[in-house]
């Protein structure tokens, strides 16, 4: 197991997408102010998509690198469930090991 700390990880991260996006939210839509000039409402919806633009990037980072440690995760998940199935295997041919003994020792008493 290599990432001990993955779920901290995963949990600051999906922090970190929820405060984007409400921030996204916050941004709302824009709307054109009748008193202004259409230039100057160009220059505010420019500007608005930039931020918006700015805001979707951030989140589209986010997400990948949450995805990404999700998938490190789950690889641990894997090897942990393939180590638990060797000491299973393990185990049982143990105890198989045992009974067989057990067995034998049973049929030698019974012989003599």
């Amino acid at each position: 197991m290599t990432n001990i700390g993955a779920g901290e990880i995963i949990y600051d991260l999906r922090k970190k997408i929820q405060e984007v996006k409400s921030e996204l939210n916050q941004l709302g839509s824009i709307s054109d102010i009748p008193e202004l000039i259409t230039s100057a409402n160009l220059l505010r919806s420019n500007e608005y998509l930039s931020k918006v633009n700015d805001k979707k990037t951030m989140l589209i980072s986010a997400y990948a690198t949450y995805s990404e440690s999700l998938e490190e995760l789950l690889l641990s998940v894997f090897e942990i469930q393939k180590d638990l199935k060797e000491i299973l295997k393990e185990q049982s041919s143990m105890i198989f090991e045992q009974s067989k003994k057990k067995s034998k020792a049973k049929l030698k008493t019974r012989k003599k």
